[in-house]
């Protein structure tokens, strides 16, 4: 991680030099007793972590990190504990009170480190709203918002569609189950399962879906919360 230092106090500086070069992970590229020289240098170069002393003249800590456009990690350094509140207020990783070990200094780089790798992992990408099935020698592309039900028959299945439409596929119940999101659909019965938005009706025995009936098993009652 790369990371810079302010401070306006030099032996306060070089206590987290000399603790940020016994830390593997952490490159201390930069230190600063004057906030404003900090400030220009985060304004011309990213870095992933500050550690910041508080009370400072000219500029307090707290105030330099409310006019940066975009945030490194924050380590405040300082031996004041009454501004730890406020601190975390700013999303601070962590509030190192002076005069603070290297077991503690660890620990927030461990800190920072674990947060540096949350924000750099990358975002999953949405969840898919329909499927393909292979019919035939096609692969027909199917939303999730269009099956009714599906109904299996040996080795195959059927999926009753919106507009009337049906679709048989090789496939089973397992297979079917595996691709459709479950929140949507649910098993009512050994060889049916509906989309829960399109049922009209829930019998003891069966469920209307879209004027198609649906029988439902006397294991699955619970799938639809059947009395």
């Amino acid at each position: 991680m790369k990371a810079i230092a302010i401070d306006d106090e030099p032996i306060a500086l070089d206590v987290v030099r000399a603790l940020a070069a016994k830390v593997p992970f952490v490159e201390l590229a930069a230190g600063f007793t004057d906030a404003f020289q900090g400030l220009a240098y985060l304004q011309r170069e990213p870095v992933d972590v500050l550690f910041l002393d508080i009370n400072m003249p000219d500029i307090s800590g707290l105030e330099l990190v409310r006019t940066l456009p975009t945030r490194p990690l924050i380590i405040f350094t300082t031996a004041y504990a009454e501004h730890a509140v406020t601190g975390f207020e700013l999303d601070a990783v962590d509030y190192l009170l002076k005069p603070f070990a290297l077991a503690r200094f660890v620990q927030a780089c461990n800190r920072a480190q674990e947060r540096l790798l949350l924000r750099q992992a990358p975002a999953a990408p949405p969840p898919r709203d329909y499927l393909f099935l292979k019919t035939g020698y096609e692969q027909v592309k199917v939303h999730h918002a269009d099956i009714l039900y599906v109904e299996a028959a040996g080795n195959y299945v059927t999926f009753a569609l919106t507009a009337g439409r049906r679709l048989l596929a090789r496939l089973t119940m397992q297979e079917v189950l595996a691709l459709l999101p479950p929140g949507q659909f649910a098993r009512v019965h050994r060889s049916f399962v509906v989309a829960t938005g399109h049922v009209d009706r829930i019998e003891r025995h069966q469920v209307r879906v879209q004027g198609h009936t649906v029988p439902v098993g006397a294991a699955y009652h619970d799938q639809l919360r059947l009395g």
